[in-house]
């Protein structure tokens, strides 16, 4: 594998999202870093902070099909997943296929469907395939879901169901901007002006290549060992209700080697594994919005107390 080729992508794509999204440049990283591996990415923050913006200027930028769907109780499963209407000209059903059939997935305010509505996703989010009346459509890749929600509002939401928050491949959270950041972009042109204006920095070959070959970064059996030992933490630690899944271990594994990868090399060590393992794991063992800030803080400490394996130079 070309490591090279993973830096360049990894820094042409932040650079053009920061443009649009200022002082952010870990969160956009690690966004790109659950695109690649084939995850999906929950944004949890306040209003104004700029959620919806980010994911519209990562779907610009990488390229490829890009839908919008605003989440609201009123909302079906077949408005996301599509339909077979009767076409009187025909005579025959006809599949009128749902925003869903894209590439990039803005789910915005997810919280705010019902859970039947939220539960249409998660075939799409795992399986990337589609069922419609016993009929079974497989997305085209990539795919991604990228959804928001306010983690304060609690009035007329439904919060996610187990399963669907473990399908999520990273939970994460912009915050505010420093105080220099944000006098300098009051005095600029407006966000969605600054969006139209961008343009796609990567081509489908690149987005190909990274996504395929990042399964070359090495990972020694000391490192997964430690990997393990902190999924193994989660699940006996005594505040939390349940450990990290399965699903949750194989994340943490496929997102240190994207890590990697873009710092440019092409082996796995602790500090990869220490930086994405709060945003890969921490929503995978407290699904209460409420406890998300003990959860980390909790995770931060059996991370803190797992010995990090160190290199024997002969």
């Amino acid at each position: 594998m070309d490591v090279l080729r993973f830096v360049d992508y990894h820094n042409k794509v932040v650079e053009n999202c920061s443009k649009v999204i200022v002082g952010k440049d870990d969160v956009i990283s690690l966004v790109l870093t659950s695109f690649v591996c084939g995850g999906h990415v929950l944004l949890e923050d306040i209003p104004g902070t700029g959620k919806t913006m980010l994911l519209r200027a990562f779907a610009k930028t990488i390229g490829g099909d890009f839908k919008r769907i605003q989440f609201t109780p009123d909302l079906l499963p077949s408005d996301l997943t599509g339909i077979n209407f009767y076409n009187q000209k025909t005579g025959e059903f006809e599949f009128r296929p749902g925003p869903l059939f894209s590439n990039i997935i803005l789910a915005d305010e997810i919280n705010r469907a019902t859970p039947r509505t939220q539960s249409s996703l998660l075939e799409a989010m795992e399986e990337k395939q589609i069922t419609v009346d016993g009929v079974t459509s497989q997305l085209k890749p990539p795919f991604m879901v990228m959804a928001t929600q306010n983690p304060l509002e609690s009035y007329g939401t439904f919060p996610l169901p187990d399963a669907q928050m473990d399908r999520f491949f990273m939970r994460l959270s912009l915050g505010y901007m420093t105080r220099s950041q944000e006098m300098s972009v009051l005095g600029r042109k407006d966000s969605v002006s600054i969006i139209e204006d961008l343009q796609q920095v990567v081509s489908a070959e690149e987005t190909a290549y990274v996504c395929s070959a990042y399964k070359e970064v090495m990972v020694s059996e000391a490192v997964l060992g430690y990997i393990m030992d902190i999924v193994e933490g989660t699940r006996t630690e005594d505040n939390f209700i349940t450990g990290v899944s399965t699903r949750g271990a194989i994340a943490l594994y496929k997102a240190s080697q994207v890590t990697a990868a873009f710092a440019g090399r092409d082996y796995v060590i602790p500090e990869d594994v220490k930086l994405v393992a709060p945003h890969v794991l921490a929503h995978r063992i407290s699904k209460d919005s409420g406890k998300t800030a003990a959860a980390i803080k909790f995770l931060a400490k059996i991370i803190e107390n797992v010995p990090v394996p160190l290199e024997t130079l002969s």
